[in-house]
């Protein structure tokens, strides 16, 4: 959340270099001191409270059972008489010579045809069969790819990227610091060049997906960090990856800012949250919306239709 913060302000304001070398951390500082304070004195309070109340509510539970040992006169342990020991074990015996009801199903005939379908197998139904594989097929695929950053992109070892469904921040760390010119950044629909003036390309290849180029930048942070801003054409997927070289990401895993939502319009922010909602059930083993939509409507029609019999039929997905 951070990285985007900083970069939005490198990119669209002149917060680094308005205010005079060293202003701007002067000013962060200042805030976040002041938060962190606030932070941790609510912290230390609410840690105070709580054991405050885990001290009284031990002495109330103390108070409580010195109360109840004081109202009960009579030990704890006492010794039968032998007339109450004779007649705990009569009840007992008798206990043990009624059959229970698992005895009484066990005694119960049963049928040749009985017997033959309790042995047979259960066997899965063809769609059952062709989910398992098309799933196991799946979670082998997914076992070879990188599980997402907390940006929903990736940390390679040249550079590191993070994403939401409009667009990428891509950032290239360099060894030593370099000035802009010196820098070279080819941002083109479909490639994608990132390096230094002189020196072998750090990225070079074809992009995951289409690039808006016209709203794409890049920006030299601290003469030693590339950041480029990466708008995506299609504003409905996740990218597996930038280049199609780089390995891939799990994008299944890849946990959506709710708070971004807010940001489009009604229509895309509703296929955003049915894709959502879809992505988990499928996770879960649950029908998706187009799956429960269907079953609704077999429903309504088998109820409009009683005098069909459906024990036969087969539903195809």
């Amino acid at each position: 959340m951070l990285g985007y913060v900083f970069s939005f302000l490198s990119r669209k304001t002149d917060f680094y270099v308005g205010g005079g070398k060293g202003s701007a951390e002067k000013l962060v500082l200042e805030k976040f001191r002041l938060h962190e304070k606030t932070a941790l004195k609510k912290a230390a309070q609410e840690k105070q409270e709580r054991e405050e109340e885990e001290k009284r509510r031990k002495e109330k539970l103390a108070k409580k059972k010195e109360e109840e040992d004081k109202a009960s006169g009579e030990p704890k342990i006492r010794e039968l008489t032998d007339e109450e020991a004779e007649k705990m074990q009569q009840e007992i015996d008798a206990k043990k010579q009624q059959p229970s009801s698992s005895e009484e199903d066990v005694t119960k005939p049963v049928s040749e045809d009985d017997a033959a379908a309790a042995d047979a197998p259960t066997e899965p139904s063809e769609k059952e069969v062709k989910k398992s594989k098309e799933e196991e097929e799946e979670d082998e695929k997914d076992k070879a790819k990188l599980k997402p950053n907390i940006g929903n992109g990736a940390d390679l070892p040249n550079y590191r990227w993070m994403q939401t469904l409009t667009d990428i921040e891509l950032t290239v760390p360099l060894p030593v610091k370099i000035r802009s010119r010196d820098v070279v950044v080819d941002i083109q629909k479909k490639h994608l060049k990132v390096g230094v003036r002189g020196q072998p390309p750090i990225i070079d290849g074809e992009t995951y997906n289409e690039i808006k180029v016209e709203d794409s930048t890049w920006t030299l942070v601290d003469q030693q960090n590339i950041m480029i801003s990466i708008e995506k054409v299609n504003q409905m997927e996740w990218w597996s990856r930038i280049v199609t070289t780089d390995p891939e990401i799990n994008t299944r895993k890849v946990q959506p800012e709710n708070s971004k939502l807010s940001d489009l319009d009604d229509d895309t922010r509703g296929t955003v949250e049915k894709m959502m909602y879809d992505q988990r059930q499928r996770e879960l083993g649950l029908p998706t919306s187009e799956d429960q939509k269907k079953n609704s409507v077999l429903g309504n029609f088998m109820k409009a239709h009683p005098e069909m019999d459906f024990s036969k039929a087969k539903f195809s997905g």
